[in-house]
C-alpha cells in the first residue's frame, strides 16, 4: 500500500466517524423536540448510520 492510499483510507475513516457523530447528534435533537416520533427517528438514524458505515467500508476496501 502506498502512502497516498494510506492517507486516503485514514481520511475516509475520519469522515465516517464525523458523519456517524452528526447523525447521532441530529437524531437526539430530533427526539428531544418530538418525543412522540421516537420510533421513526430511531429507525431512520439506524438506517443512515448503516449506510455511512457501508460507504466507509467500500471506500476502505477500494483502496
Amino acid at each position: 500500500m502506498e502512502i497516498p492510499a494510506i492517507i486516503g483510507a485514514g481520511l475516509c475513516a475520519i469522515g465516517v466517524g464525523i458523519g456517524l457523530g452528526l447523525t447521532g447528534k441530529g437524531a437526539m435533537e430530533a427526539i428531544g423536540r418530538q418525543p412522540d416520533a421516537y420510533g421513526k427517528i430511531q429507525t431512520l438514524a439506524l438506517i443512515l448510520a448503516a449506510l455511512a458505515e457501508g460507504f466507509g467500508f467500500v471506500a476502505l476496501f477500494a483502496v
